[in-house]
C-alpha cells in the first residue's frame, strides 16, 4: 500500500492520522549514516547518487517516517554557480574560498544547468524514487535565495553575519542583482528536481530571521515568491520554512506555498487561527526535547497535536533539524507517539 498521508496533509485533505518526518532525518545521529560517512567525505557523499540515495532512505527504514527527503546540501547551488566550496567538519563547517565582495564577483556567477552541473542530485532523486517503490513520498529541496546569498557574501556560517548586513545596507542594488541571479538558479534547480521525481519541494530560509520584518519582505520573501511562481509545482506541494520569522506568517502563506513550516518559537494553535485556512502547517517541536525522557517526548508531542486541534493540514516535524547527538531511540519515540496520539486527536 502506498503511504500518501504526507501528500494528503500538504493539501489539507482528510487523513487517518498526522504524518511525520524530521528535518535532517538523514544524518549523524544515525549509526548507519556514520558508517557510510566513515568511508567518504561529505561532498563526495552528496555527489555520489548511490550513497546519497542510501542515506536518504535510512530514516524511512529505521524510524518509519512518512516522507523521505533527498540527502544533499543547500550550498551545492552556489558551488554550481561558480563558487569553490569547502566542507571541513569540525573546523567551522562549509565555507567558500572567495566570498562575494564586488559587483564583478556577482557578474561572474553563472546560472547553472541543473541537468549538467547538478546532475548528481537528479540521479540521486531518480534512484531514490525507484528504490522507495512508493513506500513514502520523496521531498526535494533548496535553500532560499536570501539564505544562499548570506553564505555567499559572508563566506561561511556566522554568529551575526556582520559582513552580510553591511553589504545590503551599503550595496542594496548589488544585493538585489545577486538575489535575482540566485532565484533563477534555484527555480531551475527545483524544476529539475520535480522532473527527476521529487513529489514535494521545500525551501529552507534558515537566515530570514536576521532581517527586520520589512527587510525580510524585501530581501527574502520577495524572492521566495518569485521562485515559487517560476517553479512548475502544480500538483506538487511546496513547503516554505523560514526560521525565526513568526512575525510574517501571513506574508509567508501568501507566497504561493501549500505548507508553511513553523519553528519552535511559534504557537501552532495561534498559527492555525491565523493562516490555517489557507495553507497546511508543518512543525514544530523544539529539537532539544529529544534529549528528554520518552515520557516527556510523548507529552510534548501530545501538546502540539492538541494545540493544532482536530482536522487535517498538519505535518508533524521538529521546529528545526534534529541535533547530531540525539539518541536514535528518542527519535523513534517521537515518530511512534505522533502515529498513536494523532489518531485520537483526529478522531475527536
Amino acid at each position: 500500500m502506498i503511504n500518501d498521508l504526507f501528500l494528503r496533509a500538504c493539501f489539507r485533505e482528510p487523513v487517518e492520522r498526522t504524518p511525520v518526518w524530521i528535518m535532517r532525518q538523514a544524518g549523524r545521529y544515525l549509526p548507519e549514516y556514520r558508517a557510510v560517512r566513515a568511508g567518504t567525505d561529505f561532498l563526495t557523499l552528496c555527489k555520489t547518487p548511490e550513497l546519497a540515495s542510501k542515506v536518504s532512505i535510512q530514516p524511512v527504514d529505521i524510524l518509519d517516517v512518512d516522507a523521505c527527503i533527498i540527502f544533499s546540501d543547500i550550498l551545492v547551488v552556489p558551488e554550481a554557480m561558480g563558487m569553490k566550496l569547502f566542507v571541513e567538519e569540525g573546523k567551522g563547517g562549509p565555507r567558500f574560498e572567495r566570498p562575494l565582495r564586488t559587483p564583478a564577483d556577482i557578474e561572474h556567477l553563472r546560472i547553472p544547468d541543473p541537468d549538467h552541473e547538478l546532475r548528481y542530485v537528479m540521479d540521486a532523486l531518480r534512484l531514490t524514487r525507484k528504490n522507495l517503490n512508493g513506500r513514502v513520498p520523496l521531498i526535494g529541496f533548496a535553500g532560499s535565495p536570501w539564505t544562499l546569498a548570506a553564505y555567499m557574501i559572508e563566506g561561511s556560517g556566522s554568529k551575526n553575519f556582520d559582513i552580510l548586513k553591511d553589504f545590503i545596507i551599503k550595496h542594496p542594488t548589488d544585493a538585489h542583482a545577486l538575489l535575482e541571479k540566485i532565484t533563477a538558479s534555484v527555480s531551475a534547480y527545483l524544476n529539475a528536481q520535480i522532473e527527476a521525481g521529487a513529489q514535494a519541494i521545500q525551501i529552507f530560509d534558515t537566515w530570514g530571521g536576521l532581517l527586520h520584518p520589512e527587510n525580510f519582505k524585501e530581501f527574502s520573501l520577495r524572492y521566495i515568491e518569485q521562485t515559487l511562481t517560476a517553479v512548475r509545482h502544480s500538483g506538487i506541494p511546496a513547503i516554505v520554512f523560514c526560521k525565526d520569522c513568526g512575525h510574517s506568517l501571513e506574508a509567508i502563506a501568501r507566497t504561493g506555498c501549500d505548507v508553511v513550516g513553523l519553528d519552535w518559537t511559534v504557537d501552532i494553535g495561534e498559527a492555525r487561527k491565523t493562516i490555517g485556512n489557507s495553507v497546511a502547517l508543518q512543525g514544530n517541536m523544539n529539537p532539544h526535547v529529544l534529549y528528554s525522557s520518552p515520557d516527556i517526548i510523548r507529552k510534548e508531542v501530545e501538546k502540539i497535536l492538541i494545540k493544532f486541534g482536530d482536522g487535517t493540514g498538519h505535518i508533524f516535524n521538529l521546529g528545526h533539524g534534529i541535533l547530531p547527538d540525539v539518541p536514535v531511540e528518542h527519535a523513534k519515540v517521537l515518530v511512534k507517539a505522533v502515529k498513536e496520539l494523532s489518531r485520537k486527536t483526529i478522531a475527536n
